[in-house]
């Protein structure tokens, strides 16, 4: 029974495109190790960008830098 947590930045990703990576990462355990699609589970977490960091900044800043 897989699990997998996907987390991105909550920077408007659509429903379709969280629909497209719960399909695709089915598929990929599906296919690389033979997980039954009916038992993996794929959650997407949205982090707000004050709470993810990069390059010791948080994400917020470095999109008011063009970055």
């Amino acid at each position: 029974m897989p699990y997998v947590n996907i987390k991105v930045t909550r920077e408007g990703v659509s429903k379709q495109q969280k629909q497209q990576l719960i399909a695709g990462a089915t598929q990929l355990l599906a296919d690389v190790l033979g997980k039954n699609p009916a038992t993996t589970f794929v959650t997407i977490e949205e982090v707000e960008t004050d709470n993810w960091g990069v390059a010791g900044e948080q994400v917020t800043e470095r999109r008011k830098k063009g970055l």
